[in-house]
């Protein structure tokens, strides 16, 4: 079971902010093989979305994603920074951080559309959500990656 966490980063505890940067880290960098900086300079005008499960009695961050006010990355709002712990794969957590990341996105936006920048071969996960393509995949820090966005019902 997943236990949810919304946080603007002026919220966040050290603990968090740490365990936060150590997922990405781990993933993004380490596991991809993708030295780039993940410190971009927009978490400070984010707002984070932690997902914590009891591993062996201990909580532990096994899922996480930044949300983007509109104006920060895009016109748009955007999730970013979507990432499960190698751990936690498998066992659904990645639907159930992004069903919980788009409840957030429109409860807090709801005039806005939703646009993220994928990883090339997760497209029809982020299909599944409703999110079309948007772009050509295009290579990001050696990886292929794609625009997609999601229509905002009420922003029609």
């Amino acid at each position: 079971m997943i236990s949810w966490t919304r946080k603007a980063f002026s919220e966040l505890t050290l603990d968090e902010l740490y365990a936060l940067l150590r997922l990405r880290s781990e993933v993004f960098v380490v596991e991809q093989n993708c030295p780039y900086l993940d410190a971009d300079g927009a978490d400070k005008d984010c707002l984070h979305l932690l997902g914590w499960s009891d591993i062996e009695g201990v909580e532990t961050l096994t899922a996480y994603l930044r949300l983007a006010p509109p104006g920060i990355k895009y016109t748009e709002t955007s999730l970013g920074r979507i990432v499960t712990a190698p751990s936690a794969r498998g066992g659904g957590s990645g639907k159930k951080l992004m069903t919980e990341g788009l409840s957030w996105a429109r409860e807090l936006y709801p005039q806005h559309n939703i646009k993220i920048q994928a990883q090339a071969y997760l497209e029809k996960f982020y299909q599944s959500f409703g999110f079309v393509t948007i772009s050509e995949q295009y290579d990001e820090d050696g990886i292929p990656h794609i625009d997609m966005r999601l229509e905002n019902k009420s922003s029609n």
